[in-house]
């Protein structure tokens, strides 16, 4: 048996087109893994941090700062 040279990493478009692919693959016994694709790319810890900002401002933890302020800060 001919040992695999690669690994081919496939991004179907849509679960019409994955299934397509599974088919083939067992059709010509090719061993293979469906990894779940993640709905977000970004950080669950990051998210739960900029959610919790959204709500703190809604809830009026927030201060409000003038131009001038922010200008002071980038100097």
């Amino acid at each position: 048996m001919m040992k695999a040279s690669g690994i081919i990493i496939a991004h179907p478009a849509s679960s019409d087109k994955l299934e397509a692919l599974k088919a083939f693959m067992k059709a010509l016994h090719i061993k293979f893994e469906v990894q779940p694709v993640s709905k977000s790319p970004y950080d669950p810890e990051f998210v739960d941090m900029v959610l919790q900002g959204d709500k703190d401002i809604k809830e009026g933890k927030g201060k409000n700062i003038t131009l001038e302020e922010l200008d002071k800060l980038w100097k």
